[in-house]
């Protein structure tokens, strides 16, 4: 997971056109309990100046990345649950920019919900269901 944290920081701070270091700083301060206004007034010693729309961009990015990579883990592990995870698909799901991006890649294995006629089938009571419909003047307890 440090490895994801790492790459979100220097992902930010590439958007941001800021230092690594700032945007470390800058993370700590939020994840600490800091609030955008506090440390932009107080703290600006310690993020190397970051403005205030600089540290509300940050702390929106950062929100949505970890999101991401939260939800990446989750699909990832969906779909490796169901045996369907190749090479391919997990490049694809890996290098998924948006939420928008990953859902569409985990749609097609994404599990549909199941109803309780799909539970009836699975448990073999499709065969009486059948019978039942067929003759309408058979008894269930007869069948």
């Amino acid at each position: 997971m440090q490895v994801k944290v790492a790459s979100i920081e220097s992902r930010i701070a590439e958007e941001l056109g800021v230092r690594d270091g700032q945007v470390t700083a800058a993370v700590g301060l939020l994840d600490g309990g800091s609030t955008v206004p506090f440390v932009a007034r107080y703290r600006k010693e310690v993020t190397g100046g970051l403005d205030d729309a600089q540290l509300r961009t940050l702390e929106e990015r950062l929100g949505y990345l970890r999101e991401l990579e939260e939800r990446r883990s989750a699909v990832l592990a969906s779909v490796e649950e169901q045996g369907k995870l190749d090479d391919t698909l997990r490049a694809q799901i890996l290098a998924a920019e948006t939420k928008a991006r990953l859902e569409d890649i985990y749609l097609p294995f994404k599990p549909k919900r199941r109803t309780k006629a799909q539970i009836a089938r699975e448990s073999g009571l499709e065969p009486l269901a059948d019978l039942l419909l067929g003759t309408p003047e058979t008894e269930p307890s007869t069948a």
